[in-house]
């Protein structure tokens, strides 16, 4: 494989040997959790005042209960109905808490002016799909229910989320799609995890330029196996699992992708968004060149700053009024 190393944006490159890809095995699992759980959250300008309430959801057809994070902005004028986004936290479907991403969704929620609700699903391989979907199907259902009493306008809800949490969020707008209960407004998918294929077969002619940092072919290979239950690859995959699967992708919402030129997700997520436009959905799709899988979380960066400004204007653009 060639080094790809020269083609790191300069901003970036101070960073590499700081983040080094992440080994996963089945015995170093627990540690790595643990080491995650302790990490800070990730970085967001400071804004203004936001609250936080933890709620436990009632699970659904016999699941346990689901825990959830709300942000809301500390001042909301009565009668005023705001968006909101749905959260779904990244890490492989293996790791971390919604608490990584407290800082950002602070800042989400002040800067939209919005409720943002990140939900606590039930981690990979303890729970296999369809179990983390079907957790974050059902934060969706109670956000919408709940939008009387959370002030929120239930014609304006978006989902997000990063890497898996891209991936789920992709796959939670096929299912929101499907069982026609909640309408979906947007979706914003920061380099997703949309393609269990990917890093798993010789005959793909993997990418060469994609994927030697920080997240790996041997990573994703073990975020799917996690997931999926098996090795990934095979043909009997579910799109609501692996949303690149999917055949038809009409009637999505209207979506806002990014990723980075040297992630291992490239690829897919360009295909994804080539798909989506092909089936009618207004699809607007950011790569950054010189970027590698999550590096808009190092602080003090030029495009990690111009990274979060854009996917914020999206988010303010498609909840608007």
């Amino acid at each position: 494989m060639k080094t790809t190393r020269a083609l790191v944006d300069r901003e970036l490159a101070p960073f590499l040997d700081a983040v080094a890809p992440l080994d996963f095995t089945p015995e170093n699992l627990p540690e790595i959790r643990r080491t995650a759980d302790a990490t800070p959250p990730l970085p967001a300008p400071t804004t203004g005042a936001v609250t936080r309430e933890e709620v436990t959801i009632p699970g659904r057809d016999g699941a346990p209960p689901v825990r959830a994070l709300v942000y809301r902005p500390a001042e909301v004028e009565a009668g005023a109905r705001l968006p909101a986004v749905l959260h779904l936290h990244g890490g492989g479907f293996v790791i971390w808490r919604p608490e990584i991403n407290d800082a950002r969704n602070r800042h989400i929620a002040a800067d939209i002016g919005c409720v943002v609700v990140s939900v606590d699903y039930r981690l990979a391989p303890e729970t296999a799909f369809p179990g983390p979907l079907e957790d974050c199907y059902t934060g969706l259902l109670w956000l919408h229910s709940h939008a009387d009493a959370l002030q929120v306008d239930p014609a304006r809800i978006a989902v997000q989320g990063e890497s898996a949490g891209g991936g789920l969020a992709a796959a939670l707008a096929l299912l929101a799609r499907d069982r026609g209960e909640v309408p979906l407004a947007f979706q914003l998918l920061v380099y997703p995890m949309l393609d269990d294929r990917t890093g798993s077969r010789e005959a793909d002619g993997p990418n060469e330029y994609a994927g030697q940092f920080v997240w790996t072919p041997a990573s994703n290979r073990f975020g799917w196996r996690a997931m999926l239950g098996h090795e990934p690859g095979r043909g009997d995959v579910s799109p609501y699992c692996a949303p690149a699967r999917a055949v038809d992708l009409a009637g999505l919402p209207p979506t806002f992708m990014q990723v980075g030129a040297l992630d291992l997700f490239v690829d897919e997520d360009i295909d994804y968004a080539r798909r989506l436009l092909r089936a009618g959905v207004p699809t607007e799709l950011h790569v950054y060149p010189g970027a590698f899988h999550g590096f808009d979380i190092l602080p003090g960066t030029r495009i990690g700053a111009a990274f979060l400004r854009e996917a914020h204007e999206a988010l303010r653009r498609a909840l608007a009024r």
